[in-house]
């Protein structure tokens, strides 16, 4: 079959994709990610959502998603990136990693078609963004590299609108289709899962070596807002020493500036028999993240003000108070600069913060006139 017919005959939620090759026994390889997933006609890659068609690789999720929601800026997290202000938030299913903790199982591990129950095009997302008063967009609940074609549409017709793009990912994702993905991201959490191969391998069933290449990437090579979370698991991730050796790496391959997330896991997925992650835990990485001269270091996934809370790095202000995802206390200048010494606070800021709060509000788009 050849291109042209190849795509008159997808149907409208299945698209051609790039990234991939032909290989011995007609099979085709997948390029997207580390992975390298190779498929015979009609399997589709661990993802789901990839799959060989007529001995192409298609992406079969176009303009398909999991649910919509409108959340605050804070819970993706991101602390930096327009402080206060609402995103609209959008996954599909599916999921690149294998992730035995996974506190998203029933989206990210979904072999359902059931679970993409809303449809919306680019520009419907867009001008849905655009009349809710959001001022970012967010690829989220499952990692969005894998609607990698999709994402890079959504973005597009964000940006025409003025609207920010957000990626919430793993970083797991080969050179050529990262360079485009994050040209139209303008800001990225990136899910640093620990800090040795040995994790990532035994419980997503992946390789720690390209997390840390898209993180040098972005940050050498592209201008996206960058800030990082690790889910602290106890027994499996949170030892000092491995905390330690983290936060050390961050500041010297990333800066010091790049703001780290310590969030708490709560029993899910294939993982019961973990108790969930004490707050000292989480207060104790903080506390060596700073001392190791990461800057802005918060804990997550639990109540506490002051791990929540932005603070000057130069005269311990506190910049930004935050109780949950409230806002309280806001001392930063419209340049950004703390307001008691003048010193710049690392981010993506606008003169006022947002006033959202903590509001979860689900939209429905198939319901939508």
């Amino acid at each position: 079959m050849n291109t042209e017919a190849f795509n008159k005959n997808l149907n409208t939620n299945t698209v051609a994709t790039r990234y991939w090759h032909a290989i011995d026994k007609g099979k085709v390889q997948c390029d997207l990610c580390p992975r390298f997933c190779k498929l015979k006609e009609g399997q589709r890659g661990l993802c789901f959502i990839r799959a060989n068609q007529a001995g192409k690789i298609v992406l079969t999720s176009y303009g398909r998603s999991s649910g919509f929601c409108v959340d605050p800026i804070e819970k993706k997290p991101l602390n930096h990136f327009l402080p206060g202000t609402s995103v609209f938030s959008f996954g599909t299913a599916g999921c690149n990693l294998s992730c035995k903790f996974c506190q998203n199982w029933d989206i990210s591990k979904s072999r359902e078609n059931d679970t993409l129950a809303d449809n919306a095009s680019p520009l419907e997302i867009a001008n849905t963004a655009h009349e809710l008063g959001c001022r970012s967009v967010a690829f989220t609940y499952n990692d969005p590299v894998i609607f990698h074609e999709y994402a890079i549409d959504v973005a597009k017709a964000c940006h025409q609108q003025n609207i920010k793009t957000v990626a919430v990912t793993a970083g797991y994702i080969c050179p050529e289709p990262r360079k485009e993905f994050f040209q139209h991201m303008d800001a990225a959490n990136v899910d640093l899962k620990a800090f040795t191969d040995d994790f990532y391998q035994h419980m997503t069933g992946s390789h720690l070596q390209p997390v840390l290449d898209t993180l040098i990437y972005l940050k050498q090579h592209t201008n996206v807002w960058v800030e990082l979370t690790t889910l602290l698991i106890p027994g499996k991730n949170d030892s000092k020493e491995e905390i330690d050796a983290m936060t050390k790496w961050v500041v010297k391959n990333l800066g010091a500036d790049v703001p780290m997330h310590f969030t708490a896991y709560h029993p899910a997925f294939k993982i019961l028999d973990i108790p969930s992650t004490p707050g000292e835990t989480l207060t104790q990485a903080r506390d060596i993240a700073q001392k190791n001269g990461v800057r802005y270091a918060y804990t997550g996934n639990v109540h506490d003000k002051k791990g929540e809370s932005t603070y000057c790095h130069h005269c311990s202000q506190i910049l930004i108070g935050r109780n949950w995802y409230e806002l309280s206390e806001w001392n930063l200048s419209d340049e950004g600069k703390c307001i008691n010494c003048g010193s710049v606070c690392s981010g993506i800021f606008e003169s006022s913060p947002g006033t959202w709060g903590a509001k979860r509000q689900p939209v429905r788009m198939s319901n939508k006139s």
